[in-house]
């Protein structure tokens, strides 16, 4: 089963970014996808397979220009933490434009129109399962800019596709699909997926009501469970991995926000450490410890080496001064495409075949099992923010997001256990430590730098 967005298992999840167009040479021969989407026990992420289609540059507000003046029914969801799954048959609906949305996402107080009656810091909003022969039925060509024959389906673009656009806190209610696999091609934002092996549906507590065809939901909200009423879910093997865009590039940017992160703490709990709402977004809660940020920064740099040891070409590129990463809206792309193939039953319950040469590596990565419950966001949504990240080895770090001390410390500890176990496997690394930070921030060429950008604000 999957929470977040239509999936049955194996969900095959496509980043949106991998370079530049001829920069790279794919990983896979269609031929070798397919024989790997139709064998796999798991879901995974495919890299560096989808730098060349026209449909990684799109987003919302290039689709709004496309789709100009053309309605679409959007799913109203509440964003407030409830044990009980939002069902579709529990929500409203709204006939709105693309404009119409952007407008509303972007948090205007005065707004009219369609979405008047829905307060944006309480609702969501979900153009989900939009089918590209109905949606760009007067603009066919933009079914070229999809590529579904790089996984070797020749013949199938973007008119066997759909369409999901969401707010932030959008997304489906845990379900899995009775037959075929799923294609998931993520075009903006990020999306969080919450994934359950199927010998672990009893655990979820199966229904058909509400009636779907092909579909099978669970009673139980599995990012803010019940488990009073349904105690089984805790035996569930939960597997989270958060799908975005350009997730290579995040590696470095993780470090470099580790590192902010650490500053920003220690200089302003210093200068005051009796009052943090003047300099902390009411999202973070409270501070974290200086351990837990040390802690963070070491996860991530971990893992950018991890990367560069599994990586082909090792690339360290210069920070992005467009503000590509400041985006103010929180919105989430995606084409999906389901494959009813004969042969799915073994997708999701497996054979007695002799197991071939496993295919993952670092362009087809598994997504990992995590076992702990995922931290609430705004709220207790869970959403696709961007504010936790797992990276493309499964290892989870990112933003804080608790309401109580001991689940800081509960992380921290976590996260030091997870430090240990990547020194075990990689002798080489050593422990960053507070004085490792001192030395690069106080480098006579980094000084130098922040001295002339201080005094360039002054004499502004």
């Amino acid at each position: 089963m999957a929470a977040g967005s239509e999936a049955t298992t194996p969900v095959i999840l496509a980043a949106g970014a991998g370079g530049e167009e001829g920069e790279h040479v794919k990983p896979f021969t269609p031929e070798k996808a397919k024989e790997i989407i139709m064998s796999l026990q798991q879901p995974a992420i495919f890299c560096n397979m989808v730098f060349d289609w026209p449909a990684r540059h799109w987003n919302a507000k290039y689709l709004s220009e496309v789709l100009h003046g053309k309605r679409i029914r959007f799913r109203m969801g509440m964003k407030s933490m409830s044990t009980v799954p939002q069902f579709e048959t529990t929500c409203s609906y709204v006939e709105a434009t693309l404009e119409e949305f952007l407008t509303w996402n972007c948090d205007q107080s005065s707004i009219s129109g369609p979405f008047r009656d829905y307060d944006h810091s309480k609702f969501w909003a979900y153009a989900d399962y939009k089918y590209f022969v109905s949606l760009f039925e007067d603009k066919t060509d933009i079914f070229q800019d999809v590529k579904w024959s790089d996984f070797g389906f020749p013949g199938r673009n973007g008119q066997e596709s759909t369409l999901w656009i969401g707010s932030l806190g959008a997304h489906t209610p845990c379900h899995l699909d009775s037959y075929g696999c799923n294609l998931v091609f993520q075009v903006q934002g990020r999306k969080r997926w919450h994934l359950f092996p199927p010998e672990d549906t009893p655990f979820l507590y199966p229904t058909r009501i509400p009636y779907e065809e092909s579909s099978v939901f669970s009673k139980i909200n599995v990012v803010n469970p019940d488990l009073k009423r349904f105690p089984q879910f805790q035996k569930a093997q939960r597997h989270m991995v958060t799908l975005s865009p350009g997730q290579e590039e995040d590696h470095l940017a993780r470090v470099e926000e580790a590192i902010t992160r650490m500053l920003v703490c220690a200089l302003k709990t210093a200068e005051n450490p009796q009052n943090t709402r003047a300099w902390l977004n009411p999202t973070e809660v409270e501070e974290t410890s200086h351990a837990v940020n040390c802690c963070y920064l070491n996860a991530a740099v971990s893992a950018f080496f991890d990367r560069c040891r599994t990586s082909k070409v090792v690339e360290i590129q210069a920070p992005r001064t467009d503000g590509e990463r400041m985006k103010k809206e929180e919105l989430n792309v995606y084409s999906h495409m389901e494959v009813g193939q004969t042969g799915s039953q073994n997708l999701t319950t497996g054979t007695g075949k002799p197991e071939a040469a496993s295919p993952f590596g670092p362009d087809l990565v598994p997504v990992a099992q995590r076992s702990e419950e995922p931290p609430s966001e705004r709220g207790g949504i869970f959403g696709s923010d961007g504010k936790d990240f797992v990276d493309k080895d499964g290892e989870h770090f990112g933003k804080l997001h608790c309401a109580k001390r001991q689940q800081i410390m509960n992380s921290e500890k976590a996260i030091k256990e997870q430090i240990a176990s990547n020194a075990t496997t990689a002798p080489s690394q050593t422990f960053i430590s507070t004085d490792d930070l001192l030395d690069c921030l106080v480098n006579p060429q980094v000084t130098r730098i922040v001295a002339q950008l201080l005094i360039q604000g002054r004499s502004l």
